[in-house]
């Protein structure tokens, strides 16, 4: 029965018309990066990148290098759209957003690492299979049909992140509206809103939305006599977010997802070519189907058990930020810090205070100073530094966090030394001052 389910043939163009809006999105991504300056402010400005621990052989490409880096991904979102060599274009473009994902977490954001795994999975779908130029130049490749599984793995990575989102927001300083209130402070100066989004009752109508939104949005789609009324709640708060808070394509990457949502003949009628389409029977490959369940079964199971993680630290995930990412914790925090770096020559005793502005950025800056893999990155790359003058030393730092509107605290002990101790993936760090909280 669920092999009869998940294998039957349906129209797929769902699928086909995702990959058409999948590649203008992931070329206007790579085009916009560079032409707004983020390629420039990210990888060819600063003099290194926080890149995700583990991944330092990963680094920006010197000179013009990351400017060429984007055009070339851009130019495989055009080749995806149109259905040009699309295997290796879906394919090509995955690996190479994954080296700027884990090359660079300064510019961190919860979207670009579902784009990440998004172009993972449309590199195995058969996305250009119709309306596409590689059906076109092989004919015997076309085909209307999908197996129902395609249209429900891309459904439930949705569910799971939706669902992680809303949960996350139900902790106190959502349910009190007061991140709400933080979130919108520097939203004073947008045209004509800019007053309205600093009201209270306001910031209530966020944080409820918010919550319902992400908890009902999917089975609100799924289910036919409320699907109209979500597909429109989904454009009035994805262009919010939109225009609010900045984010560059995940409004309309979340727009365009609803396509599996909507009746394929629908979908097929308004976007490509009114015909008529004949299902017809799956053919019964028990190896393959198995294989296919087992390895989305595994992916999914994956999904679901990252953003639990956080429960088996020691302290508040909001404070220690470890369990963090890869969770869909979105706009649930706002943190400032101040920091001073103390650089001690094991030999002579000589102590330096680290001027941060010859070594980062004011983004830079910001993040070392309240983000502990930050902090102890940057203690990395001083030894580092030092070494190659050939000194030996130890870091350590004066470092306060404040987390929302709680008060400044102590966040990283002053007595550890930052360049001597490693970094744990999978345990809590001692260094990390227990945050007191109830």
């Amino acid at each position: 029965m669920v092999k009869q389910f998940l294998f039957k043939p349906i129209d797929n163009a769902p699928l086909i018309v995702f990959r058409i809006f999948y590649g203008f999105l992931v070329a206007a991504e790579c085009y916009g990066a560079i032409a707004t300056g983020w390629v420039r402010r990210t990888l060819v400005a600063p003099k290194f990148t926080f890149n995700f621990i583990g991944f330092e052989w990963l680094q920006p490409l010197p000179g013009n290098g990351m400017y060429i880096y984007f055009a070339i991904m851009g130019t495989l979102g055009l080749l995806m759209m149109v259905g040009l060599r699309y295997r290796v274009s879906a394919l090509a473009f995955a690996i190479l957003w994954s080296g700027v994902y884990l090359m660079q977490k300064t510019s961190y954001n919860n979207h670009y690492y579902l784009f990440m795994l998004l172009a993972y999975i449309m590199a195995f779908l058969p996305a250009h299979r119709d309306a596409s130029i590689d059906a076109k130049l092989n004919p015997s490749t076309q085909t209307n049909v999908m197996p129902n599984y395609i249209r429900w793995f891309i459904i439930l990575q949705l569910f799971i992140v939706y669902t992680y989102a809303s949960v996350a927001k139900l902790y106190g300083d959502w349910l009190d509206f007061s991140i709400i209130e933080i979130l919108m402070q520097g939203k004073k100066g947008y045209f004509l809103i800019g007053d309205l989004l600093q009201e209270k009752w306001l910031h209530k109508c966020v944080a409820v939305f918010g919550i319902l939104f992400d908890l009902l949005v999917v089975p609100a789609l799924l289910w036919k006599p409320t699907r109209k009324w979500a597909f429109g709640f989904s454009i009035f708060f994805h262009l919010f977010n939109s225009y609010v808070f900045r984010i560059g394509i995940f409004p309309y990457l979340s727009l365009a997802f609803t396509v599996f949502f909507f009746a394929p003949r629908t979908t097929r009628n308004i976007f490509l070519r009114k015909k008529k389409i004949e299902i017809p029977i799956a053919p019964a490959r028990q190896k393959k189907h198995r294989s296919i369940v087992t390895i989305a079964s595994i992916y999914l199971a994956i999904q679901v058990a990252l953003p639990l993680r956080h429960h088996f630290f020691e302290d508040h995930v909001l404070w220690t930020e470890e369990g963090h990412r890869l969770s869909w914790r979105m706009m649930l925090r706002s943190r400032s810090g101040t920091l001073t770096v103390k650089v001690i020559n094991k030999e002579t005793g000589e102590k330096t205070i680290v001027d941060l502005n010859e070594h980062l950025t004011k983004k830079q800056k910001r993040k070392v100073a309240c983000y502990p893999d930050f902090t102890w990155q940057f203690a990395q790359y001083l030894k580092k530094e030092y070494a190659e003058k050939g000194e030996d030393i130890s870091v350590f730092v004066d470092n306060r966090v404040k987390v929302n509107q709680r008060k400044y605290q102590l966040f990283i002990d002053p007595e550890v030394d930052l360049a001597s101790v490693p970094w744990q993936h999978f345990s809590h760090h001692e260094w990390i001052m227990p945050s007191g909280w109830d």
